[in-house]
This record gives structure tokens, sequence and C-alpha cells, in this order.
């Protein structure tokens, strides 16, 4: 399968767009309304600053709370909250890099980090962190991610909170059936296939088959090798004969130990049919805690990190990191950088969290009482911070990413299933796909 010639072009012409910006884009005020040209400055640290959420509505009354604890500590600096659905928020960075209206601080995802970046408009943070009270206080492994998505090595991005993935397992039905917890993937395996009784309708495991499969199917099959580098060199490690093998034994599962119309199942449909209470693990993320807990109860169930290796070896592929970036055509880039200070200081990023059921970056808040009180959430925290965890970082940075994960092989993932596509074919068309977009975006940087 080819690459469609649509995307080809996107790394060249952004980095055209931003060089044009550069030379044509005129100087605009104080006012946070700047182009990715413009070069803004550090200001007076005193005065008034634009901040983006990159998640409006459903973070807005948090965000709101922190702005007004930073405004008390800051009297002197005020903040303008502009409140961006996440389905619009790529589109309204593209449309003010080209028109102008940026902010001076931002919510940037590691899904979109790069092809902002690329276009001029972000800061470089690694000088301003390596002088800041955050310096040491955020997690390695996150960091390591902002800087991989960013796509020049360079810190584009001050992570806030992670998502990771979650192992949700039923204790009642392993309980009875008389299993340890799947902590290893040998323990997942022989538990999928013990809680499996096609008779009553019950399965050890639900698959995503549909929306969304690509990257939780790469996580369980770099967790089963153990490779840690999704490159070598300028390939793609995606189709390496050990990853073949895993997937194999991964998507064996499929009607054996799930249930058939997992070939359809993105996350709602999945997290739907694992709540009906007739499958044992369900391979999410933290983000569906309160579904099962509505719909199974407490003391039914548990979430874990995915398994690790039998020797104890925890490796996963990057899960996205939201975080804040500092918009290089501000005006007043110091008054910014005191509010992305104080918004991963200890104390807020822990407040953050708490609201959005996700892992604090700040590795002090992690310790916090309410991340010890939910389980899911320590354990993922603990995987995430972990000195022997390994993160496979995924290319985000690569402009196709997007596309061919998504629209090029989800549909392949399904014949996968189905039987009608090799675990080696699908790897090796992933493979090629990804090999080609590599080498277009190392010749347009």
């Amino acid at each position: 399968m080819k690459i469609s010639i649509h995307r080809t072009t996107r790394s060249a012409l952004a980095v055209a767009l931003g060089s044009v910006l550069a030379l044509t884009v005129t100087a605009c005020g104080d006012d946070g309304s700047g182009a990715a040209g413009d070069k803004g400055g550090d200001g007076s640290g005193k005065g008034r600053i634009t901040f983006w959420d990159n998640n409006g509505g459903v973070r807005t009354d948090i965000w709101k709370q922190i702005i007004a604890d930073f405004e008390k500590k800051y009297p002197d600096i005020k903040v303008d909250y502009v409140g961006i659905p996440a389905a619009s928020a790529q589109s309204k960075y593209d449309t003010a890099i080209q028109g102008g209206g940026l902010p001076d601080v931002g919510g940037v995802g590691t899904a979109m980090l790069a092809e902002v970046a690329v276009q001029g408009a972000l800061d470089p943070l690694d000088g301003r962190l390596a002088k800041s009270p955050l310096k040491g206080r955020l997690s390695r492994n996150l960091l390591d991610v902002s800087r991989a998505a960013g796509g020049a090595g360079k810190l584009y991005q001050v992570p806030t909170s992670a998502n990771n993935g979650t192992l949700w397992y039923r204790t009642d039905l392993f309980e009875s059936a008389g299993l340890d917890a799947p902590t290893t993937w040998t323990k997942f395996y022989e538990a999928a296939d013990k809680l499996t009784d096609k008779g009553r309708n019950r399965f050890g495991f639900t698959i995503r088959g549909g929306e969304g499969a690509i990257a939780p199917a790469l996580d369980a099959v770099y967790g089963q090798t153990g490779l840690t580098s999704f490159w070598n060199g300028d390939r793609t490690t995606v189709n390496d004969p050990r990853n073949v093998a895993a997937l194999e034994k991964y998507i064996a599962l499929y009607k054996k130990d799930t249930p058939s119309a997992d070939v359809n199942n993105d996350f709602a449909k999945m997290v739907a049919q694992w709540d009906s209470g007739s499958i044992g693990m369900l391979s999410h993320n933290l983000g569906s805690y309160q579904d099962h807990l509505k719909a199974l109860g407490a003391g039914k169930f548990k979430g874990i990190p995915n398994p690790t290796r039998d020797d104890g070896t925890r490796v996963q592929v990057s899960n996205p990191v939201d975080g804040l970036s500092l918009f290089k055509s501000s005006k007043n880039k110091s008054a910014a950088w005191k509010f992305i200070e104080f918004a991963v200081s200890a104390a807020e990023n822990s407040k953050f969290n708490e609201s959005a059921g996700q892992v604090p970056a700040n590795t002090d808040a992690a310790q916090d009482a309410w991340v010890q009180r939910a389980e899911p959430t320590r354990l993922a925290a603990e995987a995430l911070n972990g000195a022997g965890t390994k993160i496979v970082q995924l290319p985000y940075y690569l402009p196709d990413w997007n596309t061919i994960s998504k629209a090029d092989n989800e549909p392949n993932f399904q014949k996968l299933l189905l039987g009608k596509m090799s675990a080696k074919d699908f790897l090796d068309t992933l493979a090629d796909q990804l090999d080609k977009a590599q080498a277009d975006w190392k010749a347009h940087h």
C-alpha cells in the first residue's frame, strides 16, 4: 500500500510556510496577537498574557481555579483565558500561525506538537527549565516523550499530565478462577484462556479492533518483545521478526478468548462491553475508571499498568502527553513562563490532575494523598516514573503519523483479525509507510 500523495508534502509546506512568515509578518503589539514569524520578547514580566486551553469546556473550571491562584500570587499579571474544544485546537493554532492572534502560552499536546513547532511558532524551553525550580521535579520519562514529540530534540512543551495504558481486570472473576493478577504477559494469556467460557458467553479479554486499534496493539507487541526503540537507524523496528511473533500471539486471542464483535470496537464500545460484566480483562487507560466504578461497583475490578515480561522488564509505547508551550511571538515571555512554572508546580499540578484523573508530570505531585488513594493512578505514576520503565517513543513528530496509524492501517488491522491478512504483511505494510514518512521528514529537517 502506498502512502497517500496528499500527505507527503506536508512537512515541506510547513517549513516553507514558517520561512515565509518569518520574512513577511510584521510585529504586533504586546497583547499576544503575534504570528509564527514574530520573535516577541521577554517583556517586563508584568501586565496581561493570554492563555489558550486546548481542552476548553472539559478543563475550563480547573484552569480558572489555577489562574485565580496565579493572579493571587502575582497580582501584577493578569491572565486572559480562552477555552478551545480539543477537536478544534489544531486548526485554531494553524489559523493563528498564518494570520496572527497566537497566545502567549497555550496547551499543546504531543499529537500536534511537532506540527506547531515546525512552523516556527514555539520557543524551545530547555534553557528556561534548566534555571527553573521545576528542574529535577518533572518526570524524566514524560520529558523524554515531550522532546521526542517535538521532532528536533528540543523541549517545546513542559509536560503537565499523561494518561497511561491500563489493564483493567475483574478481581471477582480472577478470585473465583484461582488466578493471580495479570501482572506479566504469561499470566495475561493464561487468564484470557482460563476465563473464557463461550457456552456461557464469558470471555477472558476484549480486544480493540475498530477506531484507535493501532496504538494498543503496538503497546502489546513492544511490551512482549522488550524492544526499546521504534527506530534502528532510519528504519522502523515495527516489523522486527520478534514483533511479528508477538502480534501473531496477541491477535490469536480474537474469537478464541474475545467476543467476535470486537473487530468493530472503538474505545466506547469496548468499555461498554467490558462493563456489562461478562469479560475478564480490558486494555484501555485511566480515563475509563468512573465508567467501571458506576457499572461494576468498587471491589470487583482493579486497574494495573500493562503487563511486564516474565523477568519484570517493563516496556511500553509512549502515550500522548499534554503540556504547556511558550509561543515565540509573545511580547511578555517572562510573565508567560511564570505562569507555566506556577501551573506545573507541585500544588497546582496535583490539583489539575486530580480533576483530570491523569498522572501528574510533577513527581512531587505524584506523591500526593489523592494519587495514593487512587490505586490505578498511583500504579500508573510509578510505572511512568520508574527508573526501570523503558518508553518506546512513537513518532508523533511525523506529519503523516496520524494518517498512517489511523486511516491507512485501522482497516488493515481488521483484516488481520479476520484472517484476511498475515501479521507479517500487516507490519511490513506499516513499516514501509513509516520508513517513507521518516525519510520525507528527514529530507526537510
